[in-house]
């Protein structure tokens, strides 16, 4: 395949893919932000909710669409696999595997151990200043599988972010041509944009996490201890609203 021709279609791929998975999630976002921030009563008032019931009263029929929404959520990270895999790469390639286990979580810990904070702090300030919704990362109603399910949609998120936005998204951009620095910048614009629902803060936060990821990642050549370490803010976030929210006064609630 000749060179312009090979770039075309790596170029087409990667739009398909960000199509189907965070760059489609980003659009959505940017439409959420737009309608919150021209509603009356300041971003402040209104709700960013995640992680809501499907079918109130029914837990069974919620638990399935609990099931189905998480499980469908990684389709685009199977298709990463496969097409990495056809390349001859697969998803080691990225680092994603199963052969250094102990160094990618402890890795993951300390690096939730600080982002998780810094970006608990910076959501505080963003949402006292106006610029920021109030993030209601739970509202399941208390049924048995409730923490599992909370659990399982942190993984989740973990998975499909890493591996698309940083893994997946800077190896397609390195073969395209651009610089390291585009990459990066690119990568963390994208991880900014899909958070935007959230408002201000969520967008710099999270662009500011994308940046520190991409450079930790080109330092250990791992998306495993990323995807840790997002599993594991999520986690704390998820579970940890759903203990505490309403028993704390520093936690804002919808």
């Amino acid at each position: 395949m000749a060179g312009e021709s090979r770039r075309r279609v790596t170029r087409d791929e990667t739009l398909l893919v960000l199509a189907l998975s965070l760059g489609a999630s980003a659009v959505s976002a940017l439409i959420s932000f737009v309608g919150a921030l021209t509603r009356p009563g300041g971003l402040a008032g209104q709700a960013a909710r995640m992680n809501s019931s499907h079918a109130p009263g029914r837990p069974w029929l919620d638990l399935a669409w609990q099931v189905f929404g998480i499980t469908t959520a990684l389709v685009p990270v199977l298709l990463v696999a496969h097409l990495l895999r056809r390349e001859g790469a697969g998803l080691r390639a990225i680092g994603f595997d199963r052969t250094r286990p102990a160094a990618d979580l402890a890795r993951g810990t300390a690096l939730a151990a600080v982002m998780g904070g810094c970006g608990l702090l910076l959501y505080l300030a963003a949402r006292a200043s106006g610029a920021n919704l109030t993030v209601v990362p739970e509202s399941l109603p208390e049924v048995w599988w409730k923490f599992p399910v909370l659990i399982a949609s942190a993984v989740q998120n973990a998975v499909l972010e890493e591996v698309i936005v940083v893994g997946y998204l800077l190896r397609r951009l390195g073969q395209l041509g651009w610089t390291p620095a585009a990459a990066l910048a690119g990568s963390a614009v994208l991880r900014g944009s899909y958070h935007l629902y959230q408002g201000v803060g969520g967008f710099v936060g999270n662009m500011a996490m994308g940046v520190i990821f991409v450079l930790l990642y080109r330092r250990w050549g791992r998306v495993g201890p990323l995807v840790a370490a997002h599993a594991l803010i999520d986690i704390v976030a998820f579970v940890g609203y759903a203990l505490l929210a309403g028993r704390v006064d520093w936690l804002p609630t919808a």
